[in-house]
């Protein structure tokens, strides 16, 4: 049995798209598949006018990094560097280009860490280090942000501040949103709701779920 049965989705540039499911249901192998982690077996993946799903690693590899931004519930922040080069990961193979670190710094203000700029992981709180991963995901101005549970290890008030930072990001700075997640609040802020059970996606949310 396939991971994913039949998934049709599209998605419009300036969207905020909430996916719910519960655990086991493909949400991770979708993301994967979107975030041009995976191949389809069968079918395609378009991204921005690229068909990933037919392209080299090194073509992958272009894509992930200038056209795709990743929010991971586990933040992946190095704990040896401090906020402003784990924002700068993404752009570490380009160098000579000092226009990125400044991006990094407007970015971290942007998500109200002006003040904690060379503070390492381990001196952060969840929902700092969330902002830090959501400010690093939009180092490369990416066309699409794909954010897996980004409220998945928060509490009820910093999951509020990070979401509103999101809906901040989708409305003013019309940035692409794909966000999997089990929290309902989020959800209910989305513009638009699919629901994925069994590998299939829907808009109509399954009896008992």
């Amino acid at each position: 049995m396939s991971a994913l049965q039949s998934v049709d989705l599209k998605v419009r540039d300036g969207e905020f798209l909430a996916i719910l499911g519960p655990s086991g249901s493909g949400k991770t192998t979708l993301l994967n598949m979107l975030g041009a982690l995976d191949r389809p077996t069968k079918g395609r993946v378009i991204i921005d006018g690229a068909e990933t799903s037919k392209m080299a690693e090194s073509g992958l590899y272009k894509v992930r990094r200038d056209k795709l931004g990743f929010i991971f519930q586990t933040y992946y922040l190095v704990p040896s560097l401090n906020a402003l080069q784990n924002v700068l990961i993404p752009v570490l193979p380009i160098r000579g280009n000092k226009r990125y670190y400044m991006k990094a710094v407007r970015l971290l203000k942007l998500v109200g860490l002006k003040d904690r700029l060379h503070h390492k992981p381990g001196e952060l709180s969840g929902g700092e280090q969330q902002r830090v991963a959501i400010a690093r995901s939009l180092i490369m101005n990416p066309s699409l942000i794909l954010a897996d549970e980004p409220t998945g290890n928060l509490d009820t008030k910093t999951s509020a501040e990070v979401i509103d930072i999101m809906l901040q990001l989708n409305r003013k700075n019309k940035k692409t949103f794909i966000v999997v997640t089990h929290d309902r609040r989020l959800a209910e802020k989305a513009e638009r709701v699919l629901y994925l059970c069994d590998g299939r996606l829907s808009s109509v949310c399954p009896e008992g779920f």
